[in-house]
């Protein structure tokens, strides 16, 4: 038995520590917290001192008897959680749970995984800091006592089943008053005029008018005026510029820069960078700190000027400016500056790419550049076109990295020719083109943390779990929507006349962004109408202040909750009993044919449409709006559509056709076959000459396309991709293949290749009663029979799993059979 038991949070992070510790260190995993707040009751003694009552889930109790027995045969206890609120709160845990003595128990941190930081850890072990422990209880209990005292109030003023939260509600409330901010927009157009010259050398370049005109009669007028104009560079002026790098990345800038250069949404970020931390490729993954230590800046210096040259090293200290950060330990930055790139999977390797890349050009020399500016005049008007441009003379930390920009529009400054002042130049065109403001953009998941975190809204631990939540919730989706057509005018002088052009943009597409669903927008409302200091900005960044008092000694927390709860109860017994319901209910009109009102409203399956009054003798009509329908924007006529289906079109083969609007939007029933209409069809305007063509489609697409041991092989297109079927298997066909013009090798190819992944993948086949054990995702096992799945539990281990154990863990799972009782 080893000597000393070192307790961490992961069995990823177990295996890399394990390796840098001698044979008297046996490291063991905790998979996470080992207690909480038990799932069925509120758990704080809010009569007394705000105690929370912490409970070992049943999932848990085989960990907490494991490490209870090893803690007695060890002769010391490591606790080496993460080095935050949370990791500290977990050590304490686990210190309470397995009754571990002070004498023989150290606590140790570490900022990365490296054989130096770990014995540098265990050379310097310290003892639970009690502090941080009670902000993470704090965070814990606040957030516990206003999700549970909130959600029933919804339950019974909104809609069963729903949730609110602390920071999660705050989250929404930015995205909804986002979302009405573009609805309440009304652009305004005017002309931005972009003209080309050519200089003296017969260079092409471009410049625009600084200011644009208001109407299409001003642009025409300006170009009628430009016809026979001469045009002059006046001014011209040269001067050196620098453009310095950007810090480190902290976990919130991270999540910005993955998002944009890598199309990562933030949950995904933070569980490769999880990855990475464990496997010992980078430091500590959240962190709001910029700091580099100086052997990272020295590791970094000797990179740069191995690879690059002396002249593009240059050593920064930056400072961590965002609004509450706390524990400041170092950025997140690799562990080793000469490891340039990694080979574990795609994606980490990207994510590892991007934090190397932007830790060396933090430590580099500025970016020099010319930049020149050129006004030019004309001889028939008093107006200037200015051209910008910009040239390089010394890339600095250009040669490794740029960061990113949240602005679609923003335009790339290139080179200008040269010209001096005097110079005629030839005119090439002048255009005009009409142009509208714009609102707003909708948040992405990027801008979204960039957001709360200029607020001071939430920390780094919590920005992927929000919005991850919000979204589980159903408050807030990713658009789907392309955008809509707008027509605008193009005015082009060239050659000596003038041309008109009706050309149409996109606009208004809310493809991948954050947008607030009706159930969203009414949980908002309610909860800013009745709780207006939780949803408050300013009160939820002063908690987090609060909640930084705590960890570092300065304010008491049950103090601090007593405070908050005093008010906040009798005001959620106060709303509970006095406030109306809500439904977001809105009057559309007066149906023609009863004469009774028309609303669309909340209802218990969803937003619908309502013709009628609940107190009416007849019951009232209603119908289920359509995915792309919202509760905001729907109009009567399209209303009164969704009562016109489901509407029968006829007979085709012995079949009634019908059309009809579903949970997963419209489709043609034909048979017992459910044809889905193309994304953004109108069923109303499915007529039988278009409902047949959709059957034909299905059916060509349904079409055997070969075979394989004598069973048909079939393709398609779903949300993965395009695929294959054969004997009910669906096999994914990646861009190697010419998915339009598959041969039979591609099909055997591809099948054999799925089967043998299928086989590597078994790891039991209890076939006496139809079960096996599978390799899943991310190191996860999954038991199967038939339909049902089941996911190993992490504490079973996967060799010693018998038959009884998988048939109960099936048994389990399965769907009980209802008996019918006899009278």
């Amino acid at each position: 038995m080893a000597k000393n038991l070192v307790i961490v949070e992961s069995p990823a992070k177990a295996k890399t520590i394990e390796k840098f510790l001698g044979k008297d260190f046996q490291v063991e995993s905790s998979f996470g917290h080992i207690a909480d707040l038990p799932s069925k009751e509120l758990g704080i003694d809010v009569e007394g001192d705000f105690k929370p009552k912490y409970i070992v889930s049943t999932d848990k109790k085989s960990v907490v008897k494991k490490l209870k027995d090893l803690a007695k045969k060890a002769d010391t206890v490591w606790l080496a959680s993460d080095e935050d609120r949370e990791g500290e709160a977990i050590a304490w845990h686990l210190f309470e749970q397995l009754k571990l003595k002070e004498a023989n128990t150290k606590r140790i941190v570490f900022h990365e995984i490296t054989k130096n930081a770990i014995l540098k850890a265990v050379d310097n072990p310290r003892r639970i800091n009690y502090n941080l422990v009670n902000a993470q209880q704090a965070r814990r209990v606040l957030d516990r006592l206003v999700g549970y005292e909130l959600s029933p109030v919804l339950w019974r003023k909104v809609k069963g089943g729903l949730s609110a939260g602390r920071v999660q509600s705050v989250a929404v409330r930015l995205i909804v008053e986002r979302e009405r901010e573009i609805e309440g927009f009304t652009p305004e157009a005017s002309y931005r005029v972009d003209a080309e010259f050519v200089n003296s050398e017969s260079k092409k370049f471009k410049a625009k008018l600084g200011k644009n005109f208001s109407t299409k009669k001003e642009a025409e007028e300006f170009l009628n005026s430009c016809l026979d104009a001469i045009f002059t560079v006046t001014d011209l002026q040269k001067k050196p510029a620098k453009k310095s790098p950007a810090a480190p990345f902290t976990t919130s800038t991270l999540q910005q820069e993955a998002s944009r250069k890598l199309g990562f949404p933030v949950a995904k970020t933070m569980m490769m960078a999880q990855r990475l931390y464990e496997a010992g490729f980078i430091t500590y993954m959240r962190t709001d700190s910029v700091n580099l230590s100086d052997d990272a800046k020295k590791a970094a210096q000797k990179e740069i000027t191995s690879y690059y040259g002396a002249e593009y090293s240059k050593p920064r200290n930056y400072s961590t400016t965002a609004k509450g950060a706390q524990e400041a330990h170092e950025a997140i930055r690799p562990t080793d500056m000469s490891c340039h790139e990694i080979s574990v999977d795609y994606d980490q390797d990207r994510l590892y790419s991007l934090i190397w890349k932007r830790t060396l050009a933090s430590q580099m020399s500025d970016a020099e550049l010319e930049r020149t500016a050129v006004k030019i005049d004309n001889n028939k008007n008093d107006k200037t076109f200015l051209a910008n441009g910009e040239v390089i003379t010394f890339e600095g930390f250009l040669k490794v990295y740029l960061e990113g920009t949240d602005n679609e529009d923003e335009e790339q400054e290139g080179m200008l020719p040269m010209m001096e002042v005097n110079e005629v130049l030839e005119n090439e065109s002048i255009i005009a083109t009409e142009r509208y403001t714009r609102p707003a953009p909708r948040y992405t998941e990027a801008s979204l943390v960039k957001r709360l975190e200029e607020l001071g809204i939430g920390r780094p631990s919590t920005y992927a779990p929000t919005i991850s939540t919000i979204q589980r919730r159903e408050y807030v989706e990713k658009g789907t929507v392309e955008g809509k057509d707008r027509k605008y005018t193009q005015l082009t002088l060239e050659g000596g006349r003038i041309s008109e052009k009706k050309l149409t943009e996109k606009v208004g597409s809310d493809k991948g962004k954050l947008v607030p669903t009706d159930i969203g927008n009414i949980v908002n409302d309610f909860l800013v109408e009745n709780f207006e200091t939780v949803l408050d900005y300013g009160f939820t960044a002063k908690v987090e202040d609060e909640f930084d008092e705590i960890a570092s000694g300065k304010e008491d927390w049950t103090s601090m909750i007593k405070d908050f709860y005093k008010g906040f109860h009798v005001h959620v017994e106060d709303v509970a009993a006095n406030a109306d319901r809500a439904s977001g209910q809105r009057l559309l009109g007066i149906d023609p044919e009863s004469g009774k009102n028309v609303y669309v409203r909340l209802g218990r399956f969803g937003a619908m449409v309502q013709i009628g009054e609940a107190t009416d003798e007849e019951k009232p009509k209603f119908a289920s709006l359509q995915a792309d329908q919202t509760m905001n924007t729907i109009t009567f006529e399209e209303a009164m559509d969704l009562f016109k289906l489901p509407k029968t079109l006829g007979n085709y083969e012995g079949e009634e056709l019908v059309v009809a609007n579903g949970r997963f939007g419209p489709y043609v029933k034909f048979g017992s076959q459910f044809i889905s209409l193309d994304k953004g069809e109108n069923p109303m305007s499915v007529d039988m000459e278009r409902a047949i063509e959709l059957i034909e489609e299905k059916r060509k697409a349904d079409a055997p396309i070969g075979t394989y041991e004598g069973m048909p092989v079939q393709k398609g297109v779903g949300r993965f991709g395009p695929f294959i079927k054969w004997n009910s298997i669906f096999i994914n066909v990646n861009k190697k293949y010419d998915f339009d013009n598959l041969t039979q090798a591609d099909l055997v190819e591809l099948i054999e290749d799925k089967k043998k992944k299928e086989r590597e993948k078994l790891i039991h086949n209890f076939e006496e009663v139809g079960i096996r054990v599978e390799k899943a995702r991310w190191g996860r096992y999954n038991v199967i029979k038939g339909k049902v799945k089941v996911e190993l539990p992490k504490t079973v281990e996967i060799e010693k799993l018998t038959q009884e154990e998988a048939v109960k863990m099936i048994e389990a799972k399965s769907p009980k059979k209802k008996t019918s009782k006899k009278k």
